[in-house]
């Protein structure tokens, strides 16, 4: 049986304080005062911030590099996205990487930042094989009482263009991944038809959703949207499709974007933003209000795309903020929204929440209000996965 916790005096949300109860693995009370008895660990929350478990909703935990000497960022050049997977392919063979270990350690650091949903991207590819995708399997099943997580089968070097990919891919799905990915159908594979023709055919046989990397800029990017969302449509996909980056939701004239939030909104697509780099990317806030599924996350983190990302969410939503120009507390505070409840729709968490009855994934930390968590970072000071505590001041548990 799971041990009961009571937390007294915290401030969901920045809110009025109250007692909350976690037992049999979710929240089963919230009231201004509950009384403690012998069966309960009582937890003094000094009046801080309860927020619900962050939500890293578009990682790629396979390939970081962690434990290992600071590796000195130079960006290939040209600055394609062929360069960099170039250049990271190359360092992987020359550092001997273990995606098993390398997992670990980044999850180890995303609990101890609060962190309880990861949707991660994992590297398949003719060089590698499966051994990433075993990697990162291997560090689920570690930690699958400690972190709720999605595997993508993502071909990061392409898929039409190297032979043998889309067979990798579907064992993958087969083997456990939850979602099938894809990579710019136009730039990368050169033929967007087959490419979403095989990713969403693989997906409708095996019952699993997509994740697809779309970067490409411009109506190129936004032709591929459209494509996207008539799949969706006709094979019944509505709800499982994620879109992530999407830089030509920032590129286009109103009109068009207008076309396309509503085969969003009818298809129930989400999209995920980062926030990063020095280009255009999609209109958040414009998205968010006009009821779009928004998530977003880490990225890749200590790894050879550039110096950066870290495992923080809450340094994620600042950085959206920064980025967004959304200076507004309740403008920040909904981009948080968009990295909790919307990472946790985008996940099909439906237990998610800070409402009696929800599971209790939790974060406690300091800060007036979660504008001031945002801004200032503190330490976590506690974490709770489905109830159990995997963090405590700043450091994992588990």
């Amino acid at each position: 049986m799971n041990e009961k916790y009571l937390l007294h005096n915290v401030r969901p949300m920045g809110g009025a304080a109250v007692d909350l109860l976690i037992a049999d693995g979710c929240i089963a009370q919230m009231a201004p005062l509950i009384t403690p008895d012998a069966t309960m660990t009582l937890i003094d929350g000094q009046h801080q911030l309860l927020l619900p478990g962050l939500v890293n909703a578009h990682a790629h935990i396979d390939k970081n590099l962690f434990g290992h000497p600071w590796h000195k960022n130079q960006t290939p050049e040209p600055r394609r996205i062929v360069d960099y997977v170039d250049n990271e392919r190359r360092v992987r063979r020359e550092s001997n990487l273990s995606a098993r270990t390398q997992s670990a350690r980044e999850v180890r650091l995303a609990l101890a930042a609060g962190v309880t949903h990861i949707r991660t991207h994992v590297d398949i590819d003719t060089e590698a094989g499966l051994a990433h995708f075993e990697g990162v399997l291997a560090t689920r099943d570690e930690f699958h009482a400690s972190l709720t997580m999605q595997l993508v089968a993502f071909p990061q070097s392409g898929m039409l263009i190297r032979p043998g990919t889309v067979d990798l891919l579907e064992t993958a799905v087969k083997l456990g991944a939850d979602c099938i990915g894809g990579l710019d159908p136009s730039t990368v594979d050169r033929d967007p038809v087959r490419h979403l023709d095989t990713i969403f055919a693989i997906a409708d046989r095996h019952g699993v959703e997509l994740d697809i990397h779309l970067h490409e800029p411009g109506t190129l990017g936004a032709f591929a949207v459209e494509l996207i969302a008539e799949r969706t449509r006709v094979l019944g996909l509505q709800g499982r499709v994620t879109i992530s980056h999407v830089f030509c939701l920032g590129m286009i004239d109103d009109a068009y974007l207008n076309r396309l939030i509503d085969l969003l909104l009818e298809n129930r697509i989400a999209i995920m933003s980062l926030g990063t780099g020095v280009g255009a990317f999609p209109p958040l806030k414009r998205l968010y209000v006009a009821g779009v599924t928004l998530c977003t996350g880490s990225d890749g983190v200590r790894d050879t795309w550039g110096p950066y990302n870290n495992v923080d969410m809450l340094d994620r939503v600042k950085m959206l903020g920064y980025r967004s120009g959304l200076r507004r507390d309740e403008e920040v505070e909904l981009l948080l929204d968009i990295a909790t409840h919307g990472g946790a729709k985008v996940m099909g968490d439906a237990q998610y929440g800070l409402a009696v009855g929800c599971r209790a994934d939790l974060v406690v930390v300091p800060g007036d209000t979660p504008t001031e968590a945002v801004i200032n970072l503190p330490s976590r000071t506690y974490v709770f996965k489905a109830g159990q505590l995997v963090a405590r001041d700043g450091r994992s548990l588990v």
